[in-house]
């Protein structure tokens, strides 16, 4: 896309011609209902309670979902002839996390060989802990035993032992009370494991969580999210070993580690009042909104346009040191967030200027808009990215995996120069060749760049603009996902050179491959993260005849609610609101009054409410063609 298309009249008639995404699902969150009734640790899912739990597949060589999910043969291995593949089911008892695996496999067993054996790497994020981020915990369950303590073959019929957050070394090793009271588990093998002169067909996993041991409060009204991720291992033909037919694999869903941030996280979300017998569960909607806003900025690094103060840009404040500051950011955004200081020459000097900017961000169709006030003491150019001051933009392509099979993420970023310019860094500098970005920054009045820290400076301002057809985007930005990070960092220089320090500050992750990004929407108009939630919940809405002089806006409502019919012009202003009363299930139509109305575009939406609670459940929407 050429920069000149970025004229105003022209930016408004590529507004005009496109639909509005619909919303991405969520393949990164589920819900864990809580249980009416007792769990009995036993590798037997047969309480009914586990029949209205609410599932999902992982299988070798399909995606489990994105962003983050992938897949992998280990290193000098065949293509598996067995594709790893289980169900896993979750509930809550308390503040206890049950997890049901049914694993499909026809060769059950381990070695004492790393990544030869089948078995369950997790990690659970630790709540307790006083870091930012929040750390990962190890929880690995396998058939794993190496080989200095136990020799293979391994016996037949031998169980998976637990290694990691509440286990002893070497695996196998008796535990304290303690930590069976944080972690358990029992497996039933339907077959025999480390004995391939039985076919097996798989085995059971029955596994319970401690989440308040992890700093996780799920019985508040609120609930709370649990951040969690697994790796499904899978070893073919090794008992005995099998040239013809062995294999070994792993898929998993969001991160493939235990011990380290990759990638994404499963949030499993808990609610006390989401039970097993309270019917369908909430929608879980994106955990950021971005509204469009007709409007392209003028990219010159300077905030001074209208646009950047409108309410409906998303806008936050990244702070070093600022702890009470990440609790407000949404989702699991208070946890992701985090902050270091790299060694600067040679140690860690007393960060006097602590980092401190503004973020903000909107969309006008395939262009992303983000602009940064930085308010800094000390501007400075520096070559080392640990002394940088700038940004690192997170984002990841649309649908290009990588060779592990989730979304690939690049790392777009920009440093002050030593002009007191945008100085392109790492994949903008390909965006800004092929035409496909666009970068400014501006310098405060008082403010130069030096590396000495002899002039007090006041910060800057950037603008960055981002054609996400660069990123593999369709032009009508297909479901609007966006998942994304972004990194301030921070250089300060002193006389002596000791004083001198380096600082990164990040909102959700630090780097392009690492968890976790925010999971976020592009809205085809400002909406709010609540009506996003749960559009997709009333499917059939439409405008007809469309274009017309007289459109009328049809939907099928599944449920009784009170129900407002909103239009909106181009511009985002409420054009109409029509309260249509409190309507009982069935197909409904309501009319746009276009008297007095120009002809062209108008966004339109339903707001819902639960007539009993009061509650907003939905809020569709779609686009007609007014003609005159």
């Amino acid at each position: 896309m050429s920069w000149k298309s970025l004229a105003p009249l022209l930016l408004c008639a590529a507004y005009i011609s496109s639909p509005p995404p619909a919303q991405a699902d969520r393949f990164d969150a589920i819900w864990a209902r809580s249980a009416t009734g007792p769990i009995t640790l036993d590798g037997n899912l047969n309480e009914p309670e586990w029949a209205q739990a609410e599932s999902m597949v992982i299988e070798y060589g399909k995606s489990a979902g994105i962003p983050g999910s992938g897949w992998k043969v280990e290193a000098g291995q065949f293509i598996p002839s067995d594709s790893s593949s289980a169900v896993m089911k979750f509930l809550t008892v308390g503040d206890q996390l049950y997890l049901g695996m049914a694993v499909s496999d026809s060769s059950v067993g381990g070695s004492a060989e790393f990544n030869r054996f089948d078995g369950i790497l997790m990690a659970l994020k630790d709540h307790l802990s006083p870091n930012a981020p929040k750390p990962p915990n190890e929880y690995f369950y396998s058939w794993w035993s190496p080989d200095s303590l136990t020799p293979d073959p391994q016996p037949a019929g031998k169980a998976p032992a637990f290694v990691g957050r509440w286990a002893e070394w070497p695996p196998g090793s008796p535990r304290t009370a303690e930590q069976i009271a944080n972690w358990d588990a029992v497996t039933v093998v339907n077959g025999l494991s480390n004995d391939d002169s039985v076919v097996d067909s798989g085995y059971v996993v029955e596994m319970r969580f401690n989440l308040a041991a992890m700093g996780y409060n799920v019985t508040q009204p609120a609930g709370d999210i649990v951040e969690w991720n697994i790796s499904l291992y899978d070893s073919d033909w090794f008992w005995p070993f099998n040239a013809a037919k062995f294999t070994t694999n792993r898929v998993w869903w969001q991160s493939p580690w235990g011990n380290a941030m990759w990638y994404n996280e499963v949030r499993i979300h808990v609610r006390p009042d989401v039970t097993t017998s309270s019917g369908a569960v909430p929608v879980l909607g994106p955990e950021l909104v971005i509204a469009q806003i007709p409007t392209a900025p003028t990219i010159d690094g300077d905030l001074s346009d209208p646009v950047w103060s409108n309410p409906d840009v998303h806008t936050f404040d990244i702070r070093y040191g600022d702890a009470a500051l990440r609790q407000t950011y949404e989702g699991v955004g208070p946890s992701r967030a985090g902050q270091f200081q790299p060694l600067v020459q040679g140690g860690e000097a007393f960060v006097v200027d602590p980092g401190d900017a503004t973020v903000k961000i909107y969309h006008a169709d395939e262009m992303l808009y983000l602009g940064f006030d930085v308010r800094d003491l000390v501007v400075q150019f520096h070559p080392d990215i640990n002394r940088w001051d700038g940004f690192l933009v997170l984002l990841n392509e649309y649908d290009l995996p990588d060779n592990d099979g989730q979304l690939l993420a690049r790392r777009i970023s920009f440093q002050v120069d030593q002009f007191g310019e945008a100085l392109a860094q790492d994949y903008l500098g390909t965006l800004i060749t092929g035409g496909f970005a666009q970068v400014a920054l501006n310098l405060k009045a008082g403010t130069t760049v030096d590396t000495l820290g002899l002039n007090k400076d006041t910060g800057y301002t950037a603008e960055l603009a981002i054609d996400l057809t660069g990123m593999g985007y369709p032009l009508d930005l297909g479901d609007g996902r966006l998942f994304l990070g972004i990194n301030h960092l921070d250089g300060d220089s002193f006389i002596p050179v000791t004083d001198s320090y380096g600082t990164r500050t990040w909102w959700y992750r630090e780097y392009e491959a690492e968890c976790c990004p925010v999971n976020g929407y592009l809205a085809p108009f400002p909406v709010s993260v609540g009506e996003v939630a749960s559009s997709r919940s009333v499917p059939n809405i439409l405008a007809y005849p469309n274009p017309s002089t007289q459109p009328v806006i049809q939907f099928s409502l599944p449920q009784r609610r009170d129900v407002t019919l909103e239009v909106f012009d181009v511009t985002g202003r409420l054009v109409q609101r029509t309260p249509l009363g409190t309507l009982n299930p069935g197909s409904i139509e309501a009319a746009f009054d276009g008297a007095g109305r120009s002809a062209g575009v108008y966004l339109y939406r339903l707001k819902l409410v639960d007539p009993e609670t009061h509650v907003e459940q939905a809020s569709p929407y779609g686009k007609l063609v007014l003609l005159k």
